[in-house]
């Protein structure tokens, strides 16, 4: 037994044979020993009840994002008046959305088990599709933001027709294939498990040069690009708007009327604060979904790791879950001619929306139009 408690901890570091079971991966057979970075068997196994929880959170979730991203694809790929370019970016992100959704029924599984199911292949099937919908829903976020800029910038010849819409959704699936199916075949990183051990995702954790230029890649790649692109197209869109506005309210002036903007409501709001809540939301959305995830990536590759707990790197992957589920009220909801199409097709989610409103929101400058998703 002396023996054995010897030459344990190089197995399982601070460990010895009495502590096994109670140290992250001891039930883990031995021959799936490697997929557990060393990092993790210093911590002890989470309570069972930390398990079902997260599964709780999870299986709501799931329910959410299915019954919500689902509508959004029904709808508007059967909608003749919601088929146009702009929409198809809409569509595409509530695919990616579901396609992570996909990631469910097997954390559930995990989570009752309170082990890794399916070992090294079932975490490579898990890590890649949280991958694939994550570097795709984050670069969607990317084309929807130069698509309202492309309109408003030019009004009458800047809208996307379904041709070229369809170019771009098949290169957000390009963006999103590089650092999928590299650390999958193990050609450049790979894929291990995480936290509690029920999730996986790309290793950010071993200590050598080549794995902190991937997490340096995969960050810039995923995370640091799209977010440029966001953050430079909505800002260039606000600073037309106010342009635009101000040249309207100075010519209103000159011409001493109160507004040159036909059939402008009064109670309504103005462009620019619609354009500004609609920015900030959707940059709002993004930093809450990857900006955690970046952390923690980084951290392990370039910081200190005692920070990262199991705990801790579960709240990344509930974020980005949680965001998913928000992206088809975001992106959908507040889309006159969906809400209509709901009150038809589903009359029992009580909504209402007056034929007027779709019959205003047309009438209203291409400049709204754009920049909201009307």
């Amino acid at each position: 037994m002396d023996h054995l408690n010897d030459t344990i901890p190089a197995i399982f570091p601070m460990a010895r044979i009495s502590d096994m079971p109670n140290m992250l991966g001891w039930n883990l057979p031995s021959d799936q020993q490697h997929l557990v970075h060393d990092h993790w068997k210093h911590f002890p196994d989470p309570p069972y009840y930390m398990h079902l929880l997260l599964a709780l959170i999870y299986f709501v979730l799931m329910n959410v994002s299915l019954i919500g991203n689902g509508i959004v694809v029904w709808i508007f790929t059967t909608s003749k008046s919601l088929r146009n370019g702009s929409n198809m970016f809409v569509v595409n992100l509530a695919i990616f959305d579901l396609l992570m959704m996909c990631e469910m029924p097997m954390f559930l599984v995990n989570s009752f088990s309170g082990r890794l199911i399916g070992y090294e292949t079932g975490c490579a099937i898990y890590a890649a599709l949280g991958s694939l919908s994550g570097i795709g829903g984050s670069i969607t976020n990317a084309v929807i933001a130069y698509d309202r800029y492309r309109t408003i910038s030019n009004p009458l010849e800047g809208r996307l027709n379904r041709a070229q819409a369809a170019i771009l959704v098949v290169c957000t699936w390009m963006w999103a294939m590089p650092f999928t199916l590299l650390p999958m075949f193990k050609i450049w990183g790979r894929y291990i498990p995480e936290g509690y051990l029920t999730t996986c995702s790309f290793d950010y954790l071993t200590d050598d040069s080549d794995t902190r230029v991937f997490v340096g890649c995969i960050f810039a790649w995923a995370y640091a690009i799209p977010m440029f692109i966001i953050c430079f197209f909505y800002t260039q869109l606000f600073g037309h708007v106010r342009q635009h506005e101000a040249m309207l309210k100075n010519q209103a002036r000159k011409m001493n009327v109160e507004s040159l903007a036909a059939n402008r409501n009064e109670k309504a709001q103005s462009v620019e604060i619609r354009i500004a809540k609609a920015a900030f939301t959707i940059f709002f959305l993004f930093v809450c979904a990857w900006t955690p995830y970046a952390i923690v990536a980084m951290i392990g590759a370039f910081g200190d790791r005692t920070l990262l707990t199991p705990f801790f790197t579960m709240i990344p992957a509930v974020c980005c879950k949680i965001v998913s589920c928000l992206d088809p009220w975001v992106y959908a909801i507040s889309h006159p001619r969906y809400r209509q199409e709901l009150e038809r097709r589903l009359p029992w989610l009580g909504i209402k929306e007056a034929a007027d409103n779709i019959s205003t929101t047309e009438s209203k400058q291409t400049t709204v139009v754009a920049a909201t998703g009307e």
